[in-house]
């Protein structure tokens, strides 16, 4: 397509005439692009309750109150930042100095998705605009209300040759795919991150991969019942349980299982009513599509609560499903929607053991009292972030990196993490002209032996 190609051009060309580099440049476009949000605030609670109806609370909490935390960091620490790093230099090297320098990378391609539009559209171009990048922004098309609001916003605040959206299907992501990026910033599924892999591998374009799997949540007999059955409905039931990192299953100790089912059934009435397919802030599942997918799950296992859908208004009620195992198909795949399937342990160990045995997640969730076995599932199990007595918080935290690990993906960012990622780190050794040491050339047996015993 020549319209992506003359996109990527034009990016290339604005960062190739080094309009990117200075401090004041980058520090005003951080602030143009949080006035661009405080401006559209209107408009953007509008387009997500369009997309997936949500609410003004749930859209400043998960959406804009993140890329307003991520800007003002950044805003603070970039400075900082950008200043060459300085490093010691080894005895051999007497005379030199070391630093490292953080260089933009280029034109960066984010693709972001449609179940959190807007932050995860624009949270990587922070970090992209922070490190002197140019931008290109592919939002889902299944989000189109969002998509068209991102892509009027940014063309009416950024040159267009310097950060630009360019909203399409799947035929124009290809075509954006076959064009030559520094960097290729993606958010989807795993099915989707190996295309994207596969496509970046013909320019060795580096990538950074958020992808998704099955977050357990793990609820030890000792846990603090009330607490984390309140957190645990607020970190599945979010937009729906449409969340990367909401709880994707829970795994209860037969001790706990009781009073944590009947707590957390209280605590769903509590956030979303008896009735919350009629409540107006409830998200609703993004299409007909996804709607269809879980559905089918709603007949596996026991009802404990909710259970309950309707296709003409794409919701289904908040459900917890008892006497599942892991051979039913909801534990086959990342759920992402309104339901929780239980499953039961006797022993922790073989719990952790079972866990660890599967996939790698994109998040861990741990509820127990005791500081020894919470350090020992941290280390045990392998996942990208995760919390102990809570759901999801660390990803608002600007100074944790965000990021998956094996098959939940690849890379980092939030904070200096989305500085770093967007940046290279060019090493520099500056050597001094007034003497020069001359054991490191030939012709001296001296030599030989004093580089022997400097580098032994």
């Amino acid at each position: 397509m020549e319209y992506t190609e003359t996109i990527v051009n034009n990016l290339r060309s604005f960062y190739l005439n080094g309009n990117t580099v200075d401090y004041s440049f980058r520090k005003k476009q951080l602030l143009k692009l949080r006035d661009m949000l405080s401006d559209n605030e209107s408009k953007i609670y509008r387009a997500l309750k369009r997309d997936l109806n949500k609410s003004k609370h749930e859209t400043l909490t998960t959406e804009l109150g993140m890329l307003y935390s991520e800007i003002d960091f950044a805003v603070k620490n970039l400075r900082h930042w950008m200043e060459p790093e300085k490093v010691q230099s080894p005895l051999i090297h007497k005379g030199s100095k070391s630093y490292i320098m953080k260089e933009p990378l280029g034109v960066i391609l984010v693709i972001s998705p449609w179940n959190y539009p807007l932050q995860l559209a624009v949270a990587p171009a922070i970090g992209a605009i922070a490190a002197g990048n140019c931008v290109l922004i592919k939002p889902s098309e299944h989000a189109p209300a969002t998509s068209a609001l991102l892509a009027d916003m940014f063309s009416q605040t950024f040159d267009s040759s310097y950060v630009a959206v360019i909203e399409g299907a799947q035929e124009t992501s290809e075509a954006l795919l076959k064009e030559r990026f520094d960097y290729i910033f993606f958010t989807g599924s795993s099915h989707i991150g190996k295309i994207i892999m596969r496509a970046a591998s013909e320019h060795l374009t580096p990538v950074t991969l958020e992808l998704g799997g099955k977050s357990p949540a793990i609820v030890d007999e000792d846990a603090n019942i009330n607490l984390t059955a309140k957190r645990l409905i607020w970190g599945k039931f979010t937009n729906a349980g449409q969340t990367c990192v909401a709880p994707d299953y829970l795994y209860v100790h037969e001790k706990a299982k009781f009073k944590l089912l009947k707590a957390m059934k209280k605590h769903v009435k509590a956030l979303y009513g008896k009735e919350p397919m009629k409540n107006e802030d409830y998200t609703r599942i993004i299409n007909e599509k996804n709607f269809d997918r879980l559905e089918k799950f709603l007949s596996e296992g026991t009802v404990l609560h909710g259970g309950n859908s309707n296709r003409e208004m794409l919701m289904i009620k908040p459900t917890i499903l008892d006497k599942i195992t892991w051979e039913d198909s909801i534990m086959r795949e990342e759920i992402f929607g309104p339901i929780l399937p239980v499953l039961t342990f006797t022993n922790i160990e073989d719990a952790l053991y079972k866990v660890r045995a599967i996939e790698k997640p994109l998040a861990l969730y741990y509820f127990g009292e005791n500081e020894k076995m919470q350090q020992q599932v941290m280390e045990y199990i392998s996942f990208g972030g995760g919390s102990i007595n809570d759901t999801m918080y660390h990803l608002a935290n600007p100074h944790l990196p965000f990021g998956g690990v094996g098959h939940s993906g690849m890379g980092s960012y939030h904070g200096k993490y989305s500085f770093d990622t967007f940046s290279h780190r060019k090493s520099i050794l500056k050597q001094t002209t007034k003497f020069d040491i001359p054991f490191r050339y030939p012709g001296s047996k001296l030599a030989s032996k004093v580089v022997k015993n400097f580098m032994k």
